[in-house]
C-alpha cells in the first residue's frame, strides 16, 4: 500500500515538472516573437520632428556700444551784481520754465539808484532844453550881425553839451534799470534745476567771479555721448544717406527703449583708443533721464546684410557650448557645435557652425540622439512683415 502511493507521487512531481519545462519554453519562445515582430515597426515609424531650413536673411546690422547721457543745455546760475541773497523762490531739483524767478538779491539799493538816475536825467534833458532855447534865440542876433561868431560859437557848444550829457544820463538810467532788474534772477533756460549752493541771508559778489547759485541742465532732450571705433565709423560715415542714423538707447536693467538719431561724430579720432566720439539726441518724454547715466547706445548700420538665424528653442548646451541638431538628406540626425551672436527676438545670429541650406531641429532634442533617424517637417522661421529683421553686432 505505501508502495503504491511512493509510485503516485513520484509520476506526480514528474508530471509536474514536465509541465513548468513546457510552459517556460513557451513563454521565452512568446517573448522572442513579440521582439521580433517589435524590431520592424520600430524601424519603420522614425520619430516626427520640426526642421527650419537655414536661408539668408535681409537684417537690419546694429553696433552696440556703451555711452553716458549729457544734457543738451547746462547753464549756471550766477549773480550779475553784488548784495545780500533776500529769496530763494524755487524747489530744489524741480522743473522750472525759462523767465521764472530764482532768486531775489537785496534790490532796495538798486532801486535807489534808478531813482538818482531819473532824476539825473530830468535835469539833464531841463539844461538841453534851456540851451536849445538859447541857441535860438542868439541864431537871429548872428544872423543880423548884433553878435559875433565866436559868441554864437560858444551857445552852439553849450548846447552840444547839454545834449551828451542828457545822452550820458539815459545810459546811467538803463545801467540802473538793468542792475536792478538783475537784482531778480530768473530761470534763462527750462528744465530741471538743482539745489541751492548759497542760502537766503548770505552776501553775494556779482560777476564772472560771483559763486553758482544753482546749475539747470534741460530735461526734454538730452546728448548720448559714446565712442565708436574706427571701421565702424568708416562704415557709418560712407554708406549714410540723408536720412539721419537710427539709435536706440536703454538702460542697464531697464525694459523702456527709446529712439533717436545720430547727432555728430567729432573732428577727430583719438590716436590712444583708436576711436572717434560720437553724440545722439535723445527725447526724454518721460523725464525719467538725467545727465551722467550710463546707456547702452545701437546705432543701426544704413545699409541691411544678410546672415543665418537660428530658432532659440533648437538651441542646445554641452557646458559652455552651445550646438545644435541637424538633419541631413538621409534624415539622420547629427550634432553641430555653433557660435552665436546676438538675440533677435526668438533667434539668434548665427555667426559659425551652419549653412544656407541646413535644417536645424528646433523641438524634441530630449528625445533624440545623433544617428537617429527621424522624419523631418519643415516649419516656416519667423521674420518680419517686410522679411526683414534685426540684429547687433
Amino acid at each position: 500500500m505505501s508502495i503504491g502511493k511512493g509510485r503516485g507521487r513520484v509520476a506526480l512531481v514528474v508530471t509536474t515538472a514536465t509541465i513548468l519545462v513546457l510552459g517556460a519554453a513557451g513563454f521565452k519562445y512568446s517573448q522572442q516573437s513579440q521582439a521580433a515582430t517589435a524590431e520592424p515597426q520600430a524601424a519603420s515609424a522614425a520619430p516626427q520632428v520640426e526642421v527650419a531650413t537655414l536661408q539668408p536673411e535681409a537684417v537690419n546690422i546694429w553696433s552696440e556700444f556703451s555711452g553716458r547721457l549729457e544734457a543738451v543745455e547746462v547753464v549756471q546760475i550766477r549773480p550779475r551784481v553784488s548784495g545780500t541773497l533776500d529769496q530763494v523762490l524755487f524747489r530744489e531739483g524741480s522743473l522750472v520754465e525759462a523767465g521764472e524767478p530764482l532768486y531775489v538779491i537785496d534790490p532796495r539799493p538798486y532801486a535807489a539808484a534808478v531813482a538818482s538816475a531819473k532824476a539825473a536825467l530830468a535835469s539833464a534833458r531841463s539844461r538841453v532844453e534851456f540851451a536849445r532855447v538859447e541857441l535860438d534865440r542868439v541864431k537871429g542876433l548872428e544872423y543880423r550881425k548884433v553878435i559875433s561868431k565866436s559868441q554864437f560859437d560858444s551857445v552852439n557848444n553849450d548846447y552840444r553839451v547839454a545834449q551828451a550829457d542828457m545822452n550820458a544820463a539815459e545810459a546811467a538810467l538803463d545801467i540802473a534799470q538793468l542792475n536792478l532788474e538783475y537784482a531778480h534772477i530768473s530761470a534763462p533756460t527750462s528744465g530741471r534745476i538743482s539745489r541751492s549752493e548759497v542760502t537766503r541771508g548770505n552776501l553775494v559778489e556779482g560777476g564772472a567771479n560771483g559763486p553758482v547759485l544753482a546749475t539747470i541742465v534741460s530735461s526734454d532732450r538730452l546728448y548720448a555721448e559714446f565712442d565708436v571705433d574706427e571701421q565702424t565709423y568708416l562704415n557709418l560715415v560712407r554708406n549714410r544717406s540723408d536720412k539721419p542714423l537710427a539709435v536706440t538707447l536703454s538702460l542697464a536693467g531697464e525694459e523702456a527703449i527709446y529712439q533717436g538719431e545720430m547727432h555728430a561724430f567729432d573732428n577727430r579720432l583719438s590716436s590712444q583708443s583708436g576711436t572717434i566720439r560720437a553724440r545722439a539726441l535723445f527725447d526724454n518724454p518721460d523725464g525719467a533721464l538725467i545727465p551722467g547715466m550710463f546707456a547702452s547706445v545701437r546705432v543701426a548700420a544704413p545699409v541691411q546684410g544678410q546672415a543665418l538665424l537660428v530658432e532659440q528653442r533648437a538651441l542646445g548646451t554641452n557646458q559652455d557650448q552651445k550646438y545644435v541638431y541637424v538633419v541631413d538628406d538621409n534624415n539622420v540626425v547629427s550634432y553641430r557645435p555653433v557660435t552665436l551672436g546676438a538675440a533677435v527676438g526668438e533667434r539668434r545670429l548665427v555667426l559659425q557652425g551652419l549653412n544656407a541650406g541646413d535644417k536645424v531641429m528646433v523641438n524634441s532634442l530630449l528625445r533624440v540622439m545623433p544617428g537617429m533617424s527621424v522624419t523631418p517637417v519643415d516649419i516656416r522661421g519667423s521674420a518680419k512683415a517686410d522679411g526683414s529683421v534685426a540684429y547687433q553686432l
